[in-house]
């Protein structure tokens, strides 16, 4: 039988909660993880390939967090009222659980996509990274976000301007109406400010990218990041594995491939 993890509410700041799974590692864990999950729709579109992630890893041996982000998911607060400094400070907040849940076990930050650069800082102890499909700049990220919106509307011809008008709103402080997803403004100014940058102590970095070519090379914007994490000292081993952008496609898709070498790096 399959164990279920253990889902609770971890109290945040003004009296906010976010929502945890933890995956325990059967005996002593060989290390600790905490999933930082991707941006808007395609957090919802990797929760069955991070659920099935993170149930491998602890038949590994790995003890496993995931959280949602604040006005994520099932966590407190909208989407439109979260800052990128809120969601650092709920990434401490998990950090803080899994050190005293999982004491002296060596520990992972997991991020896919854009939480690949929500999981960058110095976190004041030593950190490992497990990078997914890593986005290396939160502009880049922005700007494919809003142009969700100019997809939308370019068919009734209403997107000549739009791009920047989305970006004077959001510098005005207010925010914009995106795929469903309300933008504000803290968000939008933290995310294009962040970068896949190395910081803190050096340590190992797994970085896993997918492709259904099997001829597939990494891009050169991933060969430079990798090579300014390699230049900060940091172990940095690269892999590219078959599979879809499971994402970003339109019904829920796996890579099993990916698993399995997520395991095999983690090992």
């Amino acid at each position: 039988m399959i164990p279920h993890p253990d889902v609770f509410f971890l109290p945040a700041a003004g009296g906010e909660q976010r929502l945890c799974l933890f995956h325990a590692a059967p005996g002593a864990a060989r290390s600790k993880v905490l999933y930082l999950h991707p941006f808007a729709e395609e957090m919802n579109k990797s929760r069955r390939m991070a659920a099935l992630a993170c149930r491998a890893l602890a038949d590994a041996g790995h003890a496993v967090l995931q959280i949602d982000l604040r006005g994520c998911g099932d966590s407190s607060a909208d989407f439109g009222d979260a800052g990128w400094a809120d969601w650092q400070a709920d990434v401490r907040l998990g950090l803080d659980w899994l050190d005293a849940k999982v004491p002296n076990a060596p520990l992972w930050l997991w991020g896919l996509r854009a939480g690949s650069m929500l999981a960058t800082a110095d976190w004041g102890r030593p950190v490992n990274y497990l990078f997914w499909q890593p986005m290396t700049s939160g502009k880049l990220a922005l700007q494919q976000f809003l142009r969700l919106k100019l997809a939308a509307e370019m068919a009734s011809g209403a997107s000549k301007g739009l791009m920047e008008q989305m970006k004077t709103e959001l510098a005005a402080g207010r925010s914009v109406e995106i795929a469903g997803y309300a933008l504000g403004a803290a968000l939008a100014s933290g995310l294009e400010a962040a970068k896949l940058a190395p910081a803190g102590s050096p340590g190992r970095v797994e970085w896993l990218e997918l492709s259904t070519r099997e001829d597939a090379v990494l891009t050169p914007v991933s060969e430079q990041a990798i090579k300014s994490w390699g230049d900060a000292g940091w172990a940095v081993r690269p892999r590219i594995v078959q599979g879809p952008g499971f994402w970003a496609t339109a019904e829920i898709e796996l890579a099993p491939a990916l698993i399995a070498a997520t395991v095999e790096a983690l090992a």
